[in-house]
């Protein structure tokens, strides 16, 4: 919670948040209350956004919304499931393509599904968008392009980068406070970290750490599109491969994308454990079967598994994705981490934030 605090209170200062008087040129200063971690302000009262607010985005753009946005368009799978967790989904009017693939929407959200389409990051459909007429429209980062011809008539657009830990969590507090659900946003945040807390502690007392040299697993984290595509240090997924209590096997490389590598860099490596993405277009079946990899140690030790992925994707920058975390600490340790415990916070979150209870039965989706 300390953690939590201060990354809110230096979000204060990033976002810049203020709110401006009705007068001519009158304005305030809106800072965050010194207690928003228990959702209220100074006095106890549930702490509310004050509109007209000037929010920075994470394109270090000043972004003035000047009422509380009743509709939302969302063109992004995070930030669309961001918006349903801050209880939003009856807000959406709009949302990316390919909805129909994402089962978080189908289990908790079905009704946005329907909703038009605005299409990819690679082909927005801005006239789409626009015919909407939305009161604020959330992009990620890389549709910068489209963000000046949707200004040009007048509708706000927030862009996000949730591409590690920290942007995660600076995305969830910049869009509870554009929408005035800055509680809920708390919640979500609060969740990551007590449970992060939660299982650092496990395996602390259990005498594991990833950084105890030669003792903690070796893991090979691939891709979603290719085996030989691995996750390097630089990227989200190192997160959970550490706070798991293991190594990133891949760790030497420092890019912030999947970054090609060879069979043979994957046997030098011949780490413990290969780990699938939880979108992988290839199965566990290949890998084990594959000939290019008959020697090495995880193949020959059927070490090979999947992240979960009929819920949603924990190895992607959302605030379940400490469950991904606890599901790598169950696989690695299930003496001392058992698989109850990430399923009981697993419950919990969904239960909360989403509005249904998961299927521990079945984790892995045909789709």
């Amino acid at each position: 919670m300390k953690r939590i605090l201060a990354v809110l209170l230096t979000l204060s200062l990033l976002f810049n948040l203020t709110a401006c008087g009705s007068g001519a040129g009158a304005s305030s200063t809106e800072t965050l209350p010194a207690n928003l971690s228990s959702g209220e302000d100074a006095a106890g009262a549930p702490w509310e956004t004050a509109y007209p607010v000037t929010v920075t985005d994470q394109l270090g753009r000043e972004v003035v919304i000047e009422k509380e946005p009743e509709t939302l368009v969302s063109g992004y799978y995070i930030s669309t499931s961001f918006l349903i967790a801050l209880g939003l989904k009856d807000r959406l009017v709009g949302i990316e393509a390919k909805a129909k693939s994402r089962n978080i929407y189908q289990l908790s959200a079905p009704e946005v599904i329907g909703l038009p389409s605005v299409g990819t990051a690679k082909e927005f459909d801005l006239e789409g968008c626009a015919a909407l007429e939305p009161d604020l429209v959330i992009l990620p980062a890389k549709l910068k392009d489209v963000i000046p011809s949707l200004e040009e008539l007048n509708i706000p657009v927030i862009a996000v980068n949730p591409e590690d830990k920290d942007l995660m969590e600076e995305a969830v507090v910049l869009l509870g406070t554009a929408t005035n659900t800055a509680e809920r946003a708390q919640a979500l945040l609060s969740f990551q970290e007590e449970q992060l807390e939660l299982l650092t502690r496990a395996l602390n007392q259990a005498g594991i750490s990833s950084d105890a040299e030669g003792s903690a697993p070796s893991v090979y984290l691939a891709s979603n599109s290719s085996l030989l595509a691995a996750a390097g240090s630089g990227m989200y997924q190192n997160s959970l491969i550490e706070q798991a209590g293991a190594v990133n096997a891949a760790a030497e490389i420092t890019e912030d994308y999947w970054a090609d590598v060879s069979y043979e860099q994957l046997l030098a490596w011949d780490p413990d454990y290969i780990i699938l993405a939880s979108d992988a277009e290839y199965t566990v079946d290949s890998v084990l079967q594959d000939e290019n990899l008959k020697a090495c140690k995880t193949v020959v030790n059927g070490s090979v598994y999947q992240l979960p992925n009929a819920i949603e994707s924990w190895d992607s920058p959302v605030p379940s994705s400490i469950l991904g975390s606890m599901w790598l600490a169950s696989l690695f340790y299930p003496d001392q981490y058992p698989a109850e415990n990430w399923q009981n916070a697993a419950a919990s979150y969904y239960e909360t934030f989403y509005g249904f209870t998961p299927d521990f039965e079945n984790l892995y989706s045909d789709k």
